[in-house]
């Protein structure tokens, strides 16, 4: 089986890590992090510079999947990693697939009301644009 977990910096995503390695132990789990360019644009710092912007975001991305494999050193369980440009729930969608991805197991912010409407919810995308199984951790 495999399994797919997108995963950020957010305390749902590492929710979703968690429960993927419980869940489901024997599987081989891959975490998808999705750099979207359009956020990248954000940082202050270097708003012209959309090579450095997405040097910067590779580079926390690193940081970002040695806390998740630790999550599955923990429990015993090899996590392989995936870094991808573009639009997170896209990106999700393409690369389960593109990879055989069996189930997807993402974290959730739980937004409601405005922020819901306003932010979007990729959580929400994926569940509705997958062809596989889709849980999600809240």
């Amino acid at each position: 089986m495999n399994v797919l977990v997108p995963v950020d910096e957010s305390d749902p995503a590492q929710e979703a890590v968690q429960h993927a390695v419980t869940t489901y132990p024997d599987a081989t789990i891959t975490a998808l992090h999705v750099i979207n360019p359009s956020m990248a644009m954000y940082r202050g710092e270097m708003a012209y510079n959309y090579e450095r912007l997405i040097e910067l975001e590779e580079e926390e991305a690193e940081t970002l999947f040695e806390t998740i494999e630790e999550i599955g050193e923990e429990h015993d369980v090899s996590i392989t990693t995936e870094l991808m440009v573009g639009t997170p729930a896209r990106s999700i969608v393409s690369f389960a697939e593109d990879n055989d991805v069996d189930q997807i197991v993402l974290g959730s912010h739980g937004r409601s009301g405005m922020s819901r409407v306003l932010l979007g919810s990729v959580a929400e995308q994926v569940v509705r644009r997958a062809t596989v199984p889709v849980t999600v951790v809240r």
